[in-house]
């Protein structure tokens, strides 16, 4: 078996959309606009900016990380000293995140500017407490997908931070180990591939998918790959014949140690960083955590994203939109909150050197034509082979989104650890989710 992987660079004379193109972001994300939640919320207030400035809180999960941690403090206080105020950063983890920020805007206990995964804007926005920030989106160069994701219900309640797609990542070294050099494009023949690998290490974990309950959205993906629509017209549609011919799929991975058991993205991060598995789920910003992690000094040369297998030929590989815009929450100290909002996400040295420590690419035009982006391989390969097909999920359109994912992966973990059968797992999460919507 061989595995073949193509170099490519963003050369520094490309158009506009060209280089959107690479980045898949003029592909793929772009259709968070078009799936983007709708509801009836009261019209938010204005960002209010101008007056003098005051203190305000940051909320963001990676504040947790150890290797964006120390990016985003420095940029909280360059921007603190230059304005005069004190900018309070405030972290949970990211499992944790979703709902100890909605529980804390909720109670009024938290106002400023907030981190937020373009999944949960709807949940937010819901709450009636976000600002608009369409004035300051304004004049920034900010690429219109970018704007698109931080749009619910018509209003700019986020300013783009980053955007991309979450798919497969390998180490090339483990692969061609296995003598693996090229890409397998089909379910079967990357099933064949993780036996080889599995030959290779009784230790070593062929590919490193989430099991666990906190990250098993990821198998969604799966499921639209054997071509489960998940929903449609407001009908969940899990429990149809592709949807269980995908679970019980991924069991057998499970049953036969291709899959580990009790892996969240972080565990997956660990495992590749440390050379213990070939293959895992992630984004763009799991490089900079990987290679901070490892051991291994030459690892960011080894690193190669791919194209999901298909089951039909001709079929689009599929990946799951992903990104961060930054909200503000109404209250005290929102007005500079919104300004720092404005300039972390769209001042051309701030978002470049964001790219360069973190790996995250900008959603700016200026940011996206530097050279620091144009000529990174890796960034410019996950764009062409993962980000360019991706597609937001159909459940983000529900303000429920994050307790469907959850009801889904609590029966896809009953069916991985033989509680219930692949069909009766994909059942019951078409009934707890339709119960969730309607």
């Amino acid at each position: 078996m061989t595995f073949r992987t193509t170099t490519s660079t963003i050369g520094d004379d490309l158009s506009r959309r060209r280089v959107l193109q690479l980045l898949g972001i003029g592909a793929g994300t772009a259709l968070v606009a078009a799936c983007a939640p709708s509801g009836g919320s009261a019209p938010a207030p204005a960002a209010s900016t101008g007056s003098a400035a005051q203190d305000f809180s940051f909320a963001s999960w990676s504040l947790s990380e150890e290797a964006a941690k120390p990016v985003i403090t420095g940029q909280l206080d360059t921007f603190g000293a230059d304005a005069g105020v004190t900018a309070t950063p405030v972290s949970y983890p990211y499992n944790e995140y979703l709902n100890q920020l909605t529980l804390q805007t909720r109670g009024g206990e938290f106002s400023g500017a907030a981190q937020l995964d373009i999944a949960w804007l709807g949940t937010l926005a819901a709450l009636g407490k976000l600002q608009d920030l369409s004035a300051l989106a304004q004049g920034r160069g900010y690429i219109e997908a970018g704007l698109s994701a931080g749009q619910f219900d018509g209003v700019q309640y986020g300013l783009p931070w980053t955007l991309g797609a979450i798919g497969l990542v390998g180490n090339r070294e483990i692969l061609d180990r296995a003598g693996i050099t090229d890409l397998p494009s089909d379910i079967a023949g990357f099933e064949e591939a993780l036996r080889e690998l599995k030959k290779l290490d009784d230790g070593l974990v062929p590919y490193a998918a989430s099991t666990k309950v906190a990250q098993l959205k990821d198998v969604q993906t799966w499921m639209q790959t054997f071509g489960c629509t998940l929903v449609e017209d407001g009908r969940v549609t899990l429990g149809d014949d592709a949807s269980v011919e995908a679970m019980t799929w991924y069991k057998r991975l499970y049953d036969d140690g291709l899959i580990g058991a009790d892996v969240d993205r972080f565990d997956a991060r660990s495992l590749f960083a440390q050379g213990k598995t070939a293959l895992y789920d992630d984004a763009p910003v799991g490089r900079s955590a990987v290679l901070a992690d490892s051991p291994d000094t030459e690892l960011g040369d080894k690193l190669v994203p791919f194209a999901r297998p298909v089951v039909s030929a001709g079929d689009d590989p599929r990946a799951l939109a992903w990104g961060h815009v930054i909200v503000v929450v109404d209250g005290d100290g929102a007005g500079t909150a919104a300004e720092y909002a404005r300039w972390v996400t769209s001042d051309e040295a701030v978002v470049v050197d964001y790219f360069e420590q973190l790996g995250l690419p900008p959603t700016t035009q200026a940011g996206l034509s530097s050279e620091a982006v144009a000529s990174d391989r890796f960034i410019s390969e996950f764009g062409e082979r993962i980000t360019a097909t991706s597609t937001p999920s159909p459940f983000w359109v529900y303000p429920q989104y994050g307790q469907i994912d959850t009801a889904i992966a609590e029966q896809v973990q009953a069916a991985l650890v033989g509680s219930k059968t692949p069909r009766e797992a994909m059942e019951a999460a078409r009934d707890e989710a339709q119960s969730l919507i309607d």
